[in-house]
């Protein structure tokens, strides 16, 4: 289905692809952060570097469900006007397999964000039954 698109209406898509293509950056970059933070933790093994840890995670884990959410909605419009927006303008350059390969790798970048959480999750839960009492107590603050 290809759409007549308004000057104001190109803008609009243009705003949300970008911004679509930084919340899978956003995903991918505090998923970095915080496997360095958990490596940090890893080798200092404290109840204190344990504590920094989980209540980093609980920021960043906010972070990543917006950054997913605007993932999946700001997918919507994108797929909309894929063919009539940015595709006509890639096949247009000859980008076609530019296009292609950017897409593959942002798909595999989400997919492999989101099993890559679900796992840190995972880890955050052993860690947060690690802390002695008063400290765990300290997380709901």
């Amino acid at each position: 289905m290809h759409f007549d698109i308004s000057p104001a209406m190109g803008v609009a898509i243009m705003m949300n692809n970008y911004l679509h293509d930084m919340a899978t950056g956003l995903l991918v970059g505090s998923g970095f952060a915080l496997h360095a933070i958990i490596g940090i933790q890893r080798r200092m093994n404290t109840p204190e570097a344990t504590l920094f840890f989980l209540k980093t995670n609980a920021k960043m884990v906010k972070l990543f469900k917006f950054a997913l959410w605007w993932v999946v909605l700001g997918g919507v419009p994108r797929t909309i006007f894929y063919t009539s927006f940015e595709w006509a303008n890639a096949a247009d350059k000859l980008q076609v397999p530019a296009l292609a390969v950017k897409h593959v790798m942002m798909f595999t970048a989400v997919v492999w964000g989101v099993i890559a959480w679900r796992k840190m999750q995972k880890r955050v839960a052993v860690l947060r039954d690690s802390l002695p009492a008063e400290l765990r107590a300290s997380l709901d603050q």
